[in-house]
C-alpha cells in the first residue's frame, strides 16, 4: 500500500511541481494544471491519463482502477485506489500523470528520454 508521504516525497522531486491543499485535498500541479490529487480521506488519487485509454485501464483492472466523477469526466483522468498498488507503480502512475503536463524538453532532461 502507499501513503500520502510517499506519493508526496516523490511528486516534489519532478521539475516544476508544486503542492497545494485545495478544498481539503492534497494536489500536485505543474503551473496550474493538477496532474494528480488525493482524495480527502486520502484512500484514493486522481491522475492524469489519456480518456481514450481510461475505459481500457478501468477493465483490466477495475478493482484498482476507477473513472472519476462524471463533472471530472471531460478531463484526462482516472482514479486508483491506494491500497491496491506498490510504490513502483505509483512512481509509475505519477511519473506518467506529470509527463502529460510538462514541456517534453522537461521530462527528457528528467529521465533521459
Amino acid at each position: 500500500m502507499v501513503d500520502v508521504e510517499q506519493i508526496r516525497a516523490f511528486a516534489v522531486t519532478l521539475p516544476r511541481t508544486t503542492v497545494h491543499v485545495i478544498h481539503d485535498r492534497l494536489k500536485f500541479r505543474v503551473g496550474s494544471i493538477v496532474y494528480a490529487a488525493l482524495s480527502r480521506d486520502e484512500t484514493t488519487m486522481g491522475f492524469g491519463f489519456p480518456k481514450e485509454e481510461r475505459d481500457g485501464l478501468v477493465a483490466a483492472d477495475p478493482g484498482k482502477f476507477f473513472l472519476p466523477s462524471a463533472s471530472d469526466m471531460r478531463f484526462n483522468w482516472v482514479c486508483v485506489r491506494l491500497d491496491a498498488i506498490d510504490h513502483d507503480e505509483m512512481i509509475e502512475l505519477v511519473t506518467d500523470a506529470w509527463r502529460m503536463v510538462v514541456p517534453k524538453k522537461v521530462a527528457r532532461k528528467r529521465f533521459g528520454s
